[in-house]
């Protein structure tokens, strides 16, 4: 289903019934300050096995990500890092970023793979960010590429003809972006980009 959610001032009815279907085990396609992702809830196993299904890969070989709300429970899912790595992304963050952390145990056991790391998205966008907070934990995610070339989706109309008669709701907040988030590798407690995207390297210095 296609619904559209104001992009600066969500309706709460609207993030409330998404909620709800994440809850359910659905899958959802929502806006980020990149482009648009898919994903479900982190705490549905069965939701997270449907959302590699949606994405053609195995949970194995899904590159799939966590959107938080903020950095404050970071510990539930990472080993402890260095201060300077907390403090790089505390000024990159809510933004076009995504850092790889090293994760503790809980994240094979949600990933049902031997992953040692996991990504970490706060976008700077409201409607995720205000699912994020209703539903009470992240979002599992993955970037939405066009199904037959590696470019990214950006008409929320076209995802649903894509994808709709596969997931709960297609959120339509606006046109996404053309270029990924910018990925940094702090998972040795250095500074590494691994893809420039999005975001300002200058703000990694």
């Amino acid at each position: 289903m296609l619904i559209a959610i104001h992009p600066q001032n969500p309706s709460e009815r609207a993030i409330q019934q998404i909620v709800k279907a994440l809850q359910q085990g659905q899958i959802i396609i929502y806006p980020t300050d990149t482009v648009y992702g898919i994903g479900c809830d982190m705490l549905n196993k069965s939701a997270i096995d449907k959302l590699c299904a949606v994405i053609g890969k195995k949970p194995e070989e899904a590159n799939l990500t966590l959107i938080c709300r903020d950095l404050s429970n970071l510990s539930e899912y990472t080993i402890p890092f260095s201060n300077r790595v907390y403090k790089v992304m505390r000024r990159c963050l809510p933004g076009p970023f995504t850092f790889i952390l090293k994760s503790n145990n809980n994240v094979p056991k949600l990933f049902k793979n031997k992953k040692k790391t996991i990504g970490i998205r706060v976008p700077d966008n409201t409607i995720v960010c205000r699912i994020v907070e209703w539903l009470g934990n992240p979002i599992v995610n993955a970037s939405l590429h066009n199904e037959d070339s590696p470019d990214y989706l950006t008409d929320p109309s076209e995802i649903q003809d894509l994808y709709g008669s596969r997931v709960g709701f297609v959120i339509d907040g606006g046109a996404g972006g053309l270029i990924g988030s910018t990925v940094v590798d702090c998972s040795n407690d250095e500074i590494e980009i691994i893809r420039q995207g999005a975001g300002d390297a200058a703000l990694l210095a």
